[in-house]
């Protein structure tokens, strides 16, 4: 008893050791492709995107003394510079409209996104007199393509020009008016959505965004603006901040959702498989004792390899469909191994009633609790603290030295 003991520790090393070796394949797998996919999906689709409120500025003429020095003495020089002034924006409505339209690359998810940009901004001519003034609205992304892009100075379409990373649009404003300047565009972006009130502490006044999305599992950046309003409609959920003198240095930063990655998931599931086979062999080899039932090390070996099959079939199985049809699969294939092996070897009642449903338990249950984020710890506790309850009840009554000596033959 104590040899086949020792071989079927034997055969849960080895069957360790190569779930250890596929755990760093799938992770190999997915980490030296995720650089080169994520760069080939910004390069399809678009990057993050990471939006900032229009400027606006005048030029104008203003006289400057110049103290020069002529034959040793001071003489003052008056000559005109061109100058450029700020003009102030005074308030901001914006709205903007997110689709959420995922791409899966290898064994990861990618969240992209389609943004719709709708945003009125005004800004008023301080001076007394009118002013031809430069309005320039920064574009998100340098990599990102812009559909349907407008600008327009109270209605009126305004000829636009590009500048680096924004669009330039020259419009005259009377003195001591306000002009609402509207930017509208269609874009994609990557990850996450920002709106940016600049590098340091700034000072907002009169500013409203209106976030309306296809997802409610959204989220937001540390050291970042929460919502003054998150409220749902079917099937998405609305957002908004609006501010009447706001002074704060955070962004306001948007979230994707993020799916279930394929690539981690195989690869805790796999390193975590030893765990599994553990109790697995643990309870059969309970039952098969108490029941007389004689399994040989070499049926271990080959229970073993089942369940190597559910792990090393889903590693590759996941590049190609869902993860959960690819987990269904698996699992039907890996029980249909072992209770078509075990129907022979035993008997069909055991190998039905009893095995297939020890492998369904710690092989397909335990490994479906990693689609629970957060609660896969606590679920493979419990299902261990019913097993040892089982256990020790179903044997409370064995006289072990009678069952572990070996019978003459």
């Amino acid at each position: 008893m104590t040899k086949r003991i020792a071989a079927i520790v034997f055969i849960f090393v080895c069957t360790s050791i190569a779930w250890m070796i596929l755990g760093a394949t799938v992770s190999y797998r997915t980490n030296s492709t995720d650089e080169d996919l994520h760069s080939r999906v910004s390069t399809n689709w678009g990057t993050v995107q990471s939006q900032s409120p229009p400027s606006a500025s005048y030029k104008t003429i203003v006289p400057v003394t110049v103290t020069k020095k002529s034959n040793g003495e001071s003489v003052e020089v008056t000559k005109n510079e061109e100058r450029w002034f700020a003009v102030p924006l005074e308030g901001s409505s914006v709205k903007a409209a997110f689709f959420y339209d995922p791409r899966k690359k290898g064994l990861l998810w990618y969240s992209t996104y389609h943004v719709s940009f709708d945003g009125k901004f005004r800004f008023r001519n301080p001076t007394d007199r009118e002013q031809n003034v430069a309005f320039s609205f920064p574009l998100p992304a340098d990599k990102a393509q812009y559909d349907d892009l407008s600008v327009t100075l109270d209605g009126r379409a305004l000829e636009l020009s590009h500048d680096k990373n924004s669009v330039i649009a020259m419009a005259v404003l009377p003195a001591g008016t306000q002009g609402e300047l509207g930017v509208r565009y269609l874009s994609q972006g990557l990850d996450r959505w920002t709106y940016s009130f600049g590098d340091s502490v700034n000072q907002v006044r009169n500013f409203r965004l209106d976030v309306g999305t296809n997802f409610r599992d959204y989220d937001f950046a540390s050291n970042s603006l929460s919502p003054t309003y998150a409220g749902n409609h079917s099937g998405g959920a609305d957002l908004t901040w609006e501010y009447k003198d706001l002074l704060s240095g955070y962004p306001i930063v948007l979230i994707m959702p993020q799916k279930l990655q394929p690539g981690p998931l195989v690869e805790r599931i796999s390193f975590f498989a030893p765990v599994s086979l553990f109790f697995f062999f643990f309870l059969l080899f309970i039952l098969c004792t108490v029941r007389g039932i004689d399994l040989h090390p070499m049926h271990y070996f080959f229970l073993a390899c089942t369940f190597f099959s559910f792990h090393v079939l889903l590693a590759y199985l996941a590049d190609h469909i869902s993860i959960h049809a690819a987990f269904a699969i698996c699992s039907a294939v890996s029980i249909f191994l072992l209770v078509s092996y075990l129907r022979r070897v035993v008997n069909p009642q055991f190998a039905f009633r009893v095995a297939g449903l020890i492998q369904l338990i710690y092989l397909v249950l335990f490994s479906y609790a990693f689609f629970f984020e957060g609660f896969t710890g606590l679920a493979i506790t419990i299902g261990a603290i019913l097993t040892l309850f089982i256990v020790m009840q179903m044997t409370a009554t064995v006289r072990w030295t009678e069952k572990l000596t070996v019978k003459p033959a």
